[in-house]
């Protein structure tokens, strides 16, 4: 993949050290030139403007092909590891506004429309990036540190080699035919709102049902649950949204139905009937618009 220009005018910006990323080392031209020779790229800095110096060093840097589709070029993966490189922040330690976690949590905000992460390595706070379809999992810690990272390797799945997609809602629900016209009023707000609604019986793509659920589940933005009539496989189904930490959006016919671990979200109660489902609808539509900004 390539990077966006405006990630590009970012990174440059934070290589530089300049405001608003006051928190990484300034570099002045020297030091910018050594930067780059650090990950072994014979750029010398020619004395024009820093910033726009450095942003052309990355663009060019972004023409190279990619590493994988999910993955910017080796060298501009690179320059972002390098970018957090510790030794920079131990050499600047005498200033207190010079902070590694800081700059971390700075860099995945930006990169993470990309679907891309970097992660810390806790044992020489190294980093390395990631495609967040390659680590699967980002959970923060009891410190609310953004930045630490749970990686997973599924035994039982197959990790897709779809990638996210923000227009992707999939549907976990009973397989009964009762539940088709709850489905249908779930595909007209997804539709409304320009997304894709899909459940497991709309696609066939592997041999093992499970299977095309879960990539149903990794590649979608959101995640409803209907918890009705407590099936196993849905709570199954949410145990899998909530490990890959995707946001749920319980829906139920009964509250009586939402198990004690779900009692905490907000669950959206409707009737399976006209009125019901119209007002289902409304309510749906209102919780999808503001988590969908997020």
């Amino acid at each position: 993949m390539k990077l966006k220009t405006s990630i590009l005018d970012k990174i440059a910006l934070m290589i530089c050290g300049d405001l608003p990323y006051s928190f990484f080392p300034y570099r002045s031209s020297s030091y910018l030139t050594q930067f780059f020779r650090d990950i072994d790229l014979k750029y010398i800095h020619d004395g024009t403007t820093r910033k726009w110096w450095v942003q052309g060093v990355l663009e060019e840097l972004n023409e190279i092909p990619e590493i994988s589709p999910n993955l910017p070029s080796q060298e501009i993966k690179n320059a972002i590891e390098n970018l957090l490189n510790p030794i920079y922040f131990i050499y600047n330690s005498n200033l207190p506004e010079i902070n590694q976690d800081k700059a971390i949590d700075a860099v995945n905000e930006m990169i993470k429309i990309q679907n891309l992460v970097v992660v810390k390595n806790k044992k020489n706070n190294s980093v390395s990036l990631f495609s967040i379809n390659d680590v699967d999992l980002s959970s923060k810690n009891q410190n609310n540190r953004s930045n630490e990272i749970v990686l997973i390797h599924p035994q039982v799945f197959n990790i897709p080699e779809k990638g996210f997609d923000e227009k992707l809602v999939s549907v976990m629900m009973p397989f009964s035919k009762e539940f088709d016209d709850v489905y249908i009023s779930i595909k007209n707000v997804c539709n409304e709102l320009d997304l894709n609604c899909k459940r497991a019986d709309d696609i066939w793509e592997n041999s093992i049902i499970i299977q095309d659920i879960f990539e149903l589940i990794y590649c979608s933005k959101l995640v409803i649950i209907d918890c009705s009539n407590r099936k196993p496989n849905v709570f199954y189904e949410a145990g899998i949204a909530h490990t890959l930490g995707k946001t749920v959006i319980p829906i139920t016919q009964s509250l009586d139905d939402i198990p004690f671990d779900l009692k905490h979200h907000r669950v959206l109660q409707y009737l399976n009937n006209g009125e019901g489902l119209r007002k289902m609808e409304e309510q749906l539509k209102m919780a999808m618009m503001t988590l969908v900004k997020k």
